[in-house]
């Protein structure tokens, strides 16, 4: 599942749990149960997990400890979620955010 993170900052060594599948985007993918989501993700070449609000500017993992705000996405219909400390689980559902919610970029007004 290509290069994975193997030490987190914060989080410390990373134990590899058990495989599981879970969506982006509406794209199937893989990565192991507990990492965290940003860490799948990147592993995945995903390098972009939102855009602005105001340029539509992506933004991608940036500090991986949870300070900064970067990395979030929309994880099971829940905007704001910081990936990058958030543990994956089989079955999540992970959007790319558009802006401060939950919304698609193009039905924000």
């Amino acid at each position: 599942m290509g290069t994975r993170i193997a030490e987190h900052p914060i989080l410390g060594e990373q134990e590899k749990g058990n495989p599981v599948t879970f969506t982006f985007d509406g794209k199937e993918m893989k990565g192991y149960e507990g990492e965290p989501i940003a860490a799948a993700l990147k592993a995945a070449g995903v390098m972009v997990h939102r855009y602005t609000k105001k340029e539509h500017k992506p933004r991608g993992i940036f500090c991986a400890i949870g300070r900064c705000t970067d990395c979030v996405m929309v994880v099971d219909g829940v905007p704001n979620l910081r990936t990058c400390i958030t543990p994956l689980k089989a079955g999540m559902d992970v959007r790319t955010q558009y802006g401060v919610n939950a919304e698609p970029f193009e039905e924000q007004k």
